[in-house]
């Protein structure tokens, strides 16, 4: 394994900065950011928060495909989505809640064993685990028929 590199280059002074985003992948490159794509409605930016749902999503869900593997089921269609809620909390920011939304179809698989493979996702998965200072990760797992 290797790590996984992204940078960030910010110019400006705190609300009037801009900073870009780049990954080692160029999934992002030079992608902008500031106060506006954090704390307020301007779309032509990302934040913190959306790209750690992103990350959250993307891990829990491969997480819970492999859990899938590992029972004897074959996932044929992963859907997740996440929420990252920033608050202010005594004078600082703090990300106080991440609710995962899975929507899944999974052949042969019943309901209990579906939401025990959910569950054990959402516990094991780095990003969970990194995450686990944060107070309430929360999960809504819907099997399709």
């Amino acid at each position: 394994m290797t790590d996984k590199t992204a940078s960030v280059h910010w110019e400006g002074r705190g609300k009037q900065g801009v900073g870009k985003i780049s990954t080692q992948t160029d999934a992002l490159k030079s992608y902008p950011y500031g106060y506006g794509s954090r704390f307020e409605d301007d779309r032509r930016g990302t934040n913190p928060e959306e790209l750690l749902a992103a990350a959250h999503a993307a891990c829990f869900t491969m997480a819970f495909s492999f859990a899938c593997d590992a029972a004897g089921f074959a996932t044929s269609a992963v859907d997740t989505q996440a929420a990252v809620r920033l608050v202010m909390k005594d004078g600082g920011f703090l990300i106080d809640r991440i609710s995962l939304r899975l929507e899944a179809t999974v052949p042969g698989m019943d309901e209990a064993t579906f939401q025990k493979l959910a569950a054990g996702a959402k516990q094991n998965c780095p990003l969970s685990k990194a995450l686990a200072s944060v107070p309430e990760i929360g999960l809504t797992a819907i099997l399709r028929s």
